[in-house]
């Protein structure tokens, strides 16, 4: 088990820096950064302290709500605003008793899911220096230690979804993994074993025809959503591919700059970018629910993944691990979000329309229909407005973008 040796005195690797330009860039009106703020206090209006841990009551320690508070502790970081790290405390602090114990959490499920909140964890502690969100993390961390895993090493995704790496959960553990190993100081194993995690699923999900990834991998190929022969799930889902986006540039954030695995980490995320514009729809810049099937009936511009591919391209870009050929790509993703995606919502209050609720695969959804992986399954889960999912990786875009086109800063 890794240990905290220290308290890392900077607090997220977010730049805000930027670069003087003659106009100042807007979105129907605002910059992105402005964008970001709006949906930010939008959403925090919308939610209250419905995310927060009371007894007796409905809000989990969720992934998604691990991603919006992280969402708004970045956005703090380029446009300062204490409610922002007031509301993350309460969605997220919530739950983490004086010990480091978490309301909920049960490790013995090991649900890479659950792991995610821990970055929100981590950077609280950071801000606040409260000892109980250090302690929440090392509890979460442990739980890497004894995680199943395929025969060649690989997170299984869940205790139940015996011998699957799905691409979701790179970004579930896989930052948080390599954050835990930095703020501690080591061990370098573990840095190994993040970058084996990143390769493992990239080189069984890959489809070389399209440049995605699927969704899923079944190292047994017993599971009815296997390919008998790969293993692989058989459509791309466009929210895995973005999970696994995000999971790239932002778990470069934390590899040492000599560390040996870190070109191949960025020539994974140069060969997915590659395949993600490549299904751009041309008309409104936006990404389909399944990727590659633009335009079947049933199919749709979805939210979630958009924001993703936009915030992790342009990330890419700012860090230089992407050309800044992307940039007209990244421009009009975030266009085409604003002009179709984006709704007023009442005073002062804004939606993000078209988010797939949730997807998964194996067992049944809350319908009762089997989760077989087909596009029929991608396309019959429910629809939704403000998505956490959808909304943080929004906030984060902007923040990504802001600084990519070089607007002043708010």
């Amino acid at each position: 088990m890794l240990s905290f040796a220290l308290i890392v005195s900077s607090f997220l690797p977010v730049s805000c820096a930027t670069k003087p330009v003659s106009a100042k860039p807007v979105y129907a009106g605002a910059t992105p950064l402005e964008w970001s703020v709006r949906l930010a206090d939008s959403e925090m209006a919308r939610r209250d302290d419905s995310l927060a841990w009371k007894p007796s009551g409905k809000a989990k320690w969720d992934y998604t709500a691990g991603l919006f508070a992280l969402s708004l502790l970045k956005l703090n970081a380029c446009a300062p605003n204490p409610r922002y790290v007031t509301f993350a405390e309460n969605a997220i602090g919530s739950f983490i008793s004086p010990d480091g114990k978490i309301h909920g959490y049960k490790p013995d499920e090991y649900q890479l899911d659950a792991l995610n909140p821990g970055k929100t964890a981590l950077a609280l502690w950071q801000i606040t220096h409260d000892t109980r969100y250090q302690k929440a993390a090392a509890l979460l961390i442990k739980q890497l230690a004894t995680q199943p895993r395929t025969a060649d090493g690989g997170f299984w995704h869940k205790q139940r979804y015996t011998n699957q790496m799905w691409l979701d959960g790179i970004y579930m553990a896989a930052p948080f993994y390599a954050e835990y190993a930095e703020i501690s100081g080591g061990p370098e194993s573990a840095y190994a074993d993040v970058a084996r995690q990143i390769e493992l699923v990239g080189e069984h999900t890959y489809d070389p025809d399209t440049g995605l990834f699927y969704h899923a991998w079944d190292a047994a190929r017993i599971q009815s959503w296997a390919n008998p022969a790969t293993g692989c799930s058989s459509n791309f889902w466009g929210r895995a591919d973005g999970w696994y986006a995000m999971a790239l540039v932002d778990v470069l954030d934390y590899f040492p700059a000599g560390d040996p695995a870190r070109p191949q980490i960025i020539k994974m995320l140069q060969k997915l970018a590659a395949g993600i514009v490549k299904f751009q729809d041309p008309k409104t810049g936006l990404w389909w629910q399944v990727m590659n099937q633009g335009g079947r009936v049933g199919n749709y511009r979805e939210a979630t993944a958009s924001a993703m591919f936009v915030y992790s391209l342009a990330k890419g870009v700012n860090h230089g691990y992407l050309s800044r050929d992307y940039v007209p790509a990244i421009e009009k993703g975030y266009a085409g979000i604003i002009q179709n995606l984006i709704q007023p919502a009442g005073e002062n209050r804004w939606s993000l329309t078209h988010c797939c609720s949730v997807a998964g695969l194996g067992f049944k959804n809350s319908a009762g229909r089997p989760r077989d992986g087909s596009f029929d399954y991608y396309i019959s889960e429910p629809v939704v407005n403000n998505d956490l999912k959808g909304i943080g990786p929004f906030i984060l875009a902007g923040i990504e973008l802001q600084q990519l086109e070089g607007s002043t800063k708010q």
